[in-house]
């Protein structure tokens, strides 16, 4: 990472997604285990909505560099998934954690399991007049499960999943997240939003004097992330800096087993003409080497998506009002927790407050650094998604197999 210049995303020509440092240890809340930890996301933006982010899962666990970029009804180049997908395909990844996790600690047969999960958003207001509010719906989830199990036993299996997902208390409780502020590098009072009260964050800049590039070593779940060529039919309509009336976004997103013991992919789109489809993996294992860990996690991906949608919004304010203000990077710190025991079905998973610094240059006025700060959060998608009590609404289609 350089203030030199944005750069793009496929500088080097490396895949979207990559190892970026090799960690010791998956963190407990991976491994089903009581305990918590705190995902930091650090990114930036570079050419127009393209964004790249190292995530680093936990204080043990790998850093992986991931990227986001919008379509074209935002004038984005498409090259990689936008921020709503990597949030769906995040939700996707853990829910499968919980799943294959609780149903071997049950001693329950599973012979396909598939989910479907869709998240809308509205938007209503306009980003010109600086009124522009982003809200969210609860997201709707099909669990589909073949089993030869009775469907009474598999209908408790997934609510001890769900109650498990530290992703899905992510949208059950409502989290009063809280803001920093860095302009031209110092701190500013934040007035406007929940300050946070912890320690300056490191400038993203000044950590990352290089890109990130791939660790030596095998890649065998490569691709991680691409494009599947699938679009939606349709042409492509520009998005309105000022719309009339309420603007709705469908995500959708399907997933099914790569690897039984918990490598994930979900396809994900956004419901709009001629969006593309991109394919996202998670690698949901425990262990490292050819155990797990040569993928991110659903937990990663939710990390990011946070991230990258409130960096899409700054930069639409940005790019709409033509401020004097770039350099736009985020250090977000994202704590999860489980509590109780896998082993006797009381593992609970819970979502804590999320802090995110925000690191800004420019010659703008003061006042619009921080009016920039408060519209970016009021209108990102996944910040309303946070702060709003969403529990999730919950089918389950389950065939009985036999063996």
């Amino acid at each position: 990472m350089t203030t030199h210049a944005a750069g793009t995303i496929d500088a080097f020509g490396d895949p979207l997604t990559f190892r970026a440092r090799q960690g010791s240890a998956r963190p407990a809340v991976l491994r089903n285990t009581a305990g918590q930890d705190v995902f930091t996301v650090e990114a930036r933006q570079m050419a127009h909505h393209q964004k790249e982010a190292v995530v680093t899962e936990g204080a043990s666990g790998s850093a992986w560099r991931l990227t986001s970029d919008e379509g074209r009804h935002l004038s984005g180049t498409d090259l990689a998934p936008f921020p709503l997908g990597i949030f769906n395909a995040g939700l996707h990844g853990d829910l499968f954690n919980r799943l294959l996790a609780t149903a071997a600690a049950a001693g329950l047969p599973v012979d396909d399991l598939r989910i479907h999960l869709d998240n809308r958003y509205s938007l209503t207001g306009s980003f010109v007049r600086g009124d522009a509010v982003g809200q969210a719906e609860p997201t709707r989830i099909t669990v589909r499960v073949k089993s030869p199990a009775e469907a009474s036993a598999v209908h408790a299996w997934v609510d001890r999943a769900l109650a498990a997902s530290p992703a899905l208390a992510a949208l059950r409780m409502p989290l009063v997240n809280t803001f920093a502020i860095y302009v031209n590098g110092r701190r500013r009072p934040v007035r406007a939003l929940p300050a946070s009260t912890a320690a300056d964050a490191p400038d993203p800049y000044l950590v990352h004097t290089r890109p990130p590039r791939p660790v030596a070593g095998p890649d065998p779940l490569q691709p991680l992330v691409r494009r599947t060529g699938e679009q939606r039919p349709g042409v492509s309509q520009p998005a309105q800096a000022s719309p009339t009336g309420r603007v709705l976004r469908l995500i959708v997103g399907d997933s099914h087993r790569l690897d039984p013991a918990g490598v994930t992919e979900t396809n994900t789109w956004l419901d709009l003409p001629a969006a593309s489809h991109f394919a996202l993996r998670t690698d949901e294992r425990p262990g490292t080497g050819s155990a797990g860990d040569q993928g991110p996690s659903g937990l990663a991906l939710l990390s990011a998506g946070i991230v990258f949608c409130y960096m899409t919004q700054l930069s639409r304010y940005i790019e709409n009002m033509k401020l004097d203000i770039g350099g736009v990077r985020i250090v977000q710190y994202t704590p999860f927790a489980l509590e109780g025991s896998l082993a006797d079905g009381t593992l609970a998973g819970r979502a804590l407050p999320v802090d995110t610094h925000l690191f800004l240059n420019g010659g703008a006025a003061d006042a619009l650094f921080e009016r920039l700060q408060k519209i970016a959060a009021t209108t990102c998608y996944l910040h309303a998604t946070l702060a709003s009590a969403l529990p999730p609404e919950v089918t389950v289609e389950h065939e009985r197999s036999t063996r």
